[in-house]
């Protein structure tokens, strides 16, 4: 078994993360859940949130994700997410105007349930970004 398991975070134009890490904590759809090396193989759809990654007990990186999917197996750890963005570039006063942008998308949203779900899963995913603190 392996010391360390593998992550990448992967988005549709590149690879945004690759790093081997003891640890990294992932926004399951039923739950926050962490893989170690040596974790079962599994496959997880994610919510909006952060990703925790952990070098020991340090959290070395966060990385905010606007769900995705994740697939596990006992040395490897790949998120594949449409929007990312590490905790370290958010612009907060950018994110304000997003917010506030996104939460008259829901209001406008109306009836169609699949589009207000969607305004409303990329708001809660801009908030928790502006409320979390920098890795």
């Amino acid at each position: 078994m392996a010391d360390k398991v593998t992550f990448e975070l992967v988005l549709p134009e590149r690879l945004l993360v690759a790093v081997d890490a003891d640890m990294v904590v992932a926004p399951g759809a039923e739950g926050d859940f962490a893989v170690l090396p040596g974790h079962q193989p599994m496959i997880s759809v994610l919510r909006a949130g952060a990703v925790e990654v952990y070098d020991g007990d340090k959290l070395t990186r966060r990385i905010f994700v606007a769900g995705g999917f994740a697939e596990v197996s006992a040395d490897r750890f790949t998120v594949l997410a449409e929007h990312a963005t590490p905790a370290d570039q958010i612009n907060r006063a950018a994110l304000k105007d997003e917010i506030e942008t996104a939460k008259a998308a829901v209001a406008a949203a109306g009836a169609d349930e699949a589009k207000a779900l969607a305004a409303g899963e990329f708001l809660a995913y801009l908030e928790q970004m502006n409320e979390a603190p920098a890795a």
